[in-house]
């Protein structure tokens, strides 16, 4: 870590972890287990604590409100932001809000910036990002059936999305859409167009249960059914047809954020399984972590999640100062590879905690749940090891 550490990271990750253990720790469970709408009062007061702390926005500029940390920077708190469930929110760094911020800032108009990532910038409001459908395979990001038809200078809106994270209490949604289905290059279909919630048109069908757990609120994953919705042609984010290339702009550094916090997950769920391996009496004479292949598992997690945070970081400094293009395959490889470091460290403690390890009295529970995903959103593991593959062999000749 010493190779990535600047001034301001010394500064601020110890000011993060502080933060987490004093107040974020101690409320976990409670938050978890109960609707998460009581518990959003004494959240609300935490995030305006950060606001005082002046730990806000740590992935914004100072101009923005922000405290202007580098990707780099940011990747270090992020992971430290990650090991609390809670921790992305508090610091208004969750995602889908975080990519939003991100995508407005870079393409948005003035007019839509001032409207809507302002509010969303100072915490005021959430967001949400409607891209992936149930009819279609969310692997081929050009094949879908949400359509943007012009009506005079609106856009009307018809199509059916699921998994529209944070969709329940957003204030606006980006919706993926095509705009030009005729277009002869598939990545020149679609569009991106600000929708507001709730809007005449839109319907929120229910948050999807997720193993069970259907979520409320920024913990949920919505399925919203578009009926003929009408927003003005000036809500599209970007130029026309260009949503394909504005979704891969937006899914190259979350990638980054999203292996920052898996990795932060790791930790909390590796020091938890350490000291159940220490403290958890056999016998009189000896602690589980007493037994081989319990060390064993301890000694592959150590190695494989210090392997995965080093590849991410260097994945993190190589898209800093070459562009998210020219990392397209380290992209690949940390996305496959730092999810499945996380199951195999979450599997693992959960073993290892027995049947207190598959109770909600713990976090790992909570996790095995949500964070089974990880191997499938943003592309899934086949999706990310084919395209590495097929890279490689490019080079060596091989045509596709």
């Amino acid at each position: 870590m010493h190779f990535f550490q600047t001034d301001k990271t010394k500064h601020f990750i110890p000011q993060y972890k502080q933060f987490l253990e004093e107040h974020l720790y101690p409320i976990e469970l409670d938050v978890l287990t109960k609707p998460f709408r009581q518990s959003l009062p004494r959240l609300q007061a935490l995030r305006a604590k950060a606001k005082t702390l002046g730990l806000f926005n740590p992935h914004l500029t100072e101009k923005d409100g922000g405290i202007g940390l580098t990707l780099v920077e940011f990747a270090q708190v992020s992971e430290v932001l990650g090991t609390s469930p809670l921790g992305h929110y508090i610091f208004n760094c969750n995602a889908p809000d975080i990519g939003n911020m991100e995508l407005m800032h870079e393409f948005a108009s003035d007019a839509l910036k001032e409207k809507y990532l302002k509010p969303l910038q100072r915490g005021e409001i959430r967001s949400c990002f409607a891209m992936t459908e149930p009819e279609f395979a969310g692997s081929n990001p050009v094949n879908m059936g949400t359509t943007a038809k012009r009506v005079g200078d609106n856009y009307a809106i018809s199509g059916h999305k699921w998994f529209t994270s944070s969709a329940d209490g957003a204030a606006f949604t980006i919706v993926m859409a095509m705009t030009d289905s005729e277009n002869k290059n598939p990545y020149e279909r679609a569009s991106m167009i600000i929708v507001p919630l709730p809007h005449d048109g839109v319907e929120f069908v229910r948050n999807i249960p997720v193993m069970g757990d259907a979520g409320e609120d920024y913990l949920s994953h919505a399925e919203l059914k578009f009926n003929n919705c009408t927003v003005p042609i000036t809500n599209r984010v970007g130029d026309e047809g260009k949503g394909f290339a504005l979704a891969q702009a937006r899914l190259g550094p979350g990638r980054i954020h999203h292996c920052m916090r898996w990795i932060g997950i790791c930790e909390r769920a590796f020091d938890m399984l350490c000291k159940r391996a220490a403290t958890r009496q056999l016998d009189e004479h000896k602690m589980l972590g007493h037994q081989q292949v319990i060390q064993h598992w301890i000694a592959e997690c150590r190695a494989n999640i210090t392997a995965a945070r080093l590849m991410v970081l260097h994945t993190a400094h190589a898209m800093e100062a070459q562009g998210a293009k020219a990392v397209k395959e380290e992209i690949s490889t940390i996305k496959f590879f730092v999810a499945n470091v996380l199951m195999d460290v979450l599997d693992k403690a959960i073993q290892v905690h027995g049947a207190l390890g598959i109770t909600d009295d713990s976090l790992l529970s909570f996790w095995y749940r949500h964070e089974r995903a990880a191997r499938i959103y943003d592309g899934p593991d086949e999706v990310h090891k084919t395209a590495l593959a097929k890279s490689i062999l490019k080079q060596y000749g091989l045509k596709f």
